[in-house]
């Protein structure tokens, strides 16, 4: 984990842990939230793991609901039963007043068990995932709880709980397949004549990929950063002798490559940021033009200023070649929000900033200037 703090960790850190308490068969709980009325401090998809011997990891509110979960999550590691609470935090009599939330919170709070390991699976190779769990049954041979996990190879089950009906499954087949493309949850009513269901479709992606070209001082806040906000970082450098772990303790991954070759380290290109920061005008100029012919990675970030791009185009044009309107589209340089701080702190957190904001599909700008809801509105429909 990136973080000392068990409450601020990122989706990555949750999906490690996850596995590892699977892997050891340990007793735990998962509290999710499956729908959202009005404001919350977390939307759905938002998860708490509450192993049965350790502190929770993760969050679903800003604390306020910390000890009625803790109650469910200990009743569902008891009972191995799941089960769905609402909180309704605008009810004055029951939250009192200043919680921050004004909004009503359904929350699936169940055991951690086998049905978990498509979800795992899928993740460990990199691959997303859309995990459907009943949240609401009129079908007294469907339980709340029921679950299927449809990967692109297809629904997979667990043998701990029950997967859901053919014909619910066939129901949502473009839903699922929505929720895995674009990693948005949210809750569905099925209507059928055995008794209506209502599916939570989650969503899940694995995480992005932070590709740190370089091995420079500069590298080290960049990577640091990048993993407390959720990549998988992985810095390359074509001087091999800096291509050590013990070098970058916040990378995930380090490898010294040709700059030629850094296609190669590329795993999962569509989930794959770049930023190039080796401050060597032709290792810089070879990495993107590899990274932007021979893979499909939606970013490259290029440190330094304007005029040091147009070097790297003449360079090309002068070998025969130029740079695609699709391509340049690619490319960002400067590299990095505004922040307005040149120190070597804001320039990562700007850098970092950016990459986060083009991974979220987000423009990166101040909220205050947004209309509507912080974060959007997803209704998947059958």
């Amino acid at each position: 984990m990136d973080s000392d703090d068990p409450w601020s960790v990122t989706d990555r850190d949750l999906h490690d842990r996850l596995r590892s308490l699977r892997d050891a068969d340990a007793t735990a709980a998962v509290a999710t939230v499956v729908d959202v009325e009005g404001s919350a401090y977390r939307r759905p998809g938002a998860k708490l793991l509450a192993p049965d011997d350790d502190d929770a990891l993760g969050a679903i509110t800003a604390g306020c609901l910390e000890g009625p979960v803790a109650e469910l999550a200990a009743d569902a590691r008891q009972t191995a039963a799941s089960a769905v609470e609402t909180f309704d935090l605008m009810d004055d009599d029951e939250w009192g007043l200043g919680l921050g939330c004004n909004g009503i919170i359904d929350v699936l709070v169940e055991p951690l068990d086998d049905s978990y390991d498509p979800l795992l699976a899928a993740l460990a190779d990199r691959e997303p995932a859309t995990v459907l769990t009943v949240v609401e049954s009129d079908d007294e041979t469907v339980p709340v709880g029921a679950r299927t996990v449809v990967t692109a190879d297809g629904p997979r089950t667990g043998d701990d709980r029950p997967g859901l009906p053919a014909d619910v499954l066939n129901e949502l087949r473009d839903a699922s397949a929505d929720a895995r493309e674009s990693g948005s949850s949210g809750a569905v009513t099925v209507e059928r004549a055995a008794g209506d269901l209502r599916v939570f479709v989650d969503g899940v992606e694995p995480a992005p990929d932070l590709l740190l070209f370089g091995a420079q001082n500069d590298v080290h806040a960049v990577a640091r950063f990048g993993a407390e906000a959720g990549f998988r970082v992985t810095v390359a450098s074509a001087r091999g002798a800096r291509a050590s772990e013990d070098a970058f303790p916040h990378a995930h991954r380090v490898v010294g490559t040709h700059p030629s070759d850094v296609d190669e380290v590329v795993e999962a290109p569509e989930r794959t940021y770049a930023v190039l920061m080796s401050h060597n005008l032709i290792d810089d100029q070879l990495v993107l033009e590899t990274l932007l012919r021979e893979t499909e990675v939606p970013y490259v970030g290029l440190m330094g200023p304007r005029e040091r791009f147009e070097e790297i185009r003449d360079a090309v044009a002068e070998e025969g070649t130029t740079f695609t309107p699709g391509e340049l589209d690619r490319v960002s340089t400067p590299v990095g929000l505004d922040l307005g701080d040149g120190s070597p702190t804001g320039i990562a957190l700007s850098v970092v900033a950016e990459a986060l904001a083009v991974a979220n599909d987000a423009a990166g700008g101040r909220l205050r200037e947004q209309s509507g809801p912080i974060h959007p509105r997803t209704d998947p429909t059958p």
